[in-house]
């Protein structure tokens, strides 16, 4: 029960070591990156001691990003964070913590990696479920985190409706009645992607988990293909995971230095291929055509596309009393 046992050390505290300020980085992350970046960190540490000739330790800390983001604020002193969507660091950019123009720090508008929702059911899918529209039936308990902290759960309620509004040709109404379905399927909501996660597996609540592809790979390779089955839905939205330097922290601790190696790291052959292992599809084409057998096609759509961008998404979906407080009612 490797990975809930790293979800449990998670909330208890972090990887500690002794190391200089400047030499000790904190990575605010999202909730199921337990297993990427511990094998990141592994492989990251003695690679910075190669290339500085300095120590270096690297904690985590993991929970929904919008949590994740909110506990900067408050005064969690990260000096990077790895996050699964980019309203989550735009809120810390127009809090101060985060510079305006971050997403030319890195490649790709800094995200290293992506992914997409995609489904895990269990051994045989007896419930017969291929895509969206499965989602909606009555018989059919679905399984996804509260989309209030959850970046992961915001990305499915998103994916859900891109597919919805294809189906309906952009009717709102039956749109919105789709979505709303769905949601009424969900026995329970956890706060983020790995309570979830314990909610299928463990617990053997619900007939098919939504959450990002590396996660449904990464269940199924440790409980095994034999007790889960991933099915991957015929669209779904494209979900990019985007670093930055927390700016106002790193320059307070004098970890920039550190936190850009870090980030970079992330870029590297190395650490793509990590991440590949871990079931992220990665940006660097040797190593995504390495892997490219482990990945079934799918027609991923994206943000810009199919809502305006982000920006609408916030105002129209996810701001007070927008259509996802409207979906999400009292529940």
């Amino acid at each position: 029960m490797k990975r809930l046992i790293l979800a449990g050390a998670a909330v208890a505290g972090l990887i500690a070591g002794p190391a200089h300020a400047q030499d000790k980085l904190l990575n605010a992350s999202y909730d199921i990156a337990r297993e990427v970046f511990g094998a990141i960190n592994a492989a990251f540490v003695p690679q910075y001691k190669t290339d500085t000739g300095r120590d270096i330790t690297v904690d985590q800390s993991h929970a929904g990003t919008s949590k994740q983001a909110r506990a900067i604020v408050e005064g969690l002193e990260a000096d990077v964070v790895t996050f699964n969507q980019i309203t989550d660091i735009d809120f810390l950019v127009k809090n101060g913590f985060v510079s305006e123009d971050w997403q030319a720090d890195f490649p790709n508008n800094s995200s290293p990696w992506y992914s997409l929702p995609s489904f895990l059911v269990r051994a045989g899918n007896p419930k017969n479920i291929k895509d969206w529209n499965d989602l909606a039936r009555d018989d059919v308990k679905v399984i996804f985190p509260n989309p209030k902290t959850s970046g992961n759960a915001r990305y499915t309620y998103l994916a859900a409706t891109a597919y919805a509004k294809e189906a309906f040709n952009n009717d709102d109404a039956k749109v919105k009645e789709f979505v709303t379905k769905v949601f009424d399927n969900v026995p329970v909501f956890d706060t983020g992607g790995r309570a979830a996660t314990t909610t299928f597996v463990e617990r053997e609540v619900g007939d098919v988990l939504i959450t990002f592809e590396a996660e449904t790979r990464g269940i199924a390779k440790e409980f095994g293909e034999d007790k889960f089955e991933r099915v991957t839905p015929s669209v779904s939205l494209l979900a990019e995971f985007p670093v930055a330097i927390v700016d106002k922290v790193a320059d307070k601790k004098g970890s920039r230095d550190a936190a850009k190696a870090y980030l970079g790291f992330l870029y590297s052959p190395q650490g793509q291929k990590i991440a590949a292992e871990n079931g992220n599809r990665v940006q660097d084409e040797a190593v995504a055509d390495a892997f490219k057998d482990q990945f079934p096609d799918v027609r991923l759509v994206t943000v810009e596309d199919v809502f305006g961008g982000w920006d609408k998404v916030q105002s129209e979906h996810f701001a007070s009393g927008a259509l996802l407080d409207q979906i999400y009612g009292d529940r």
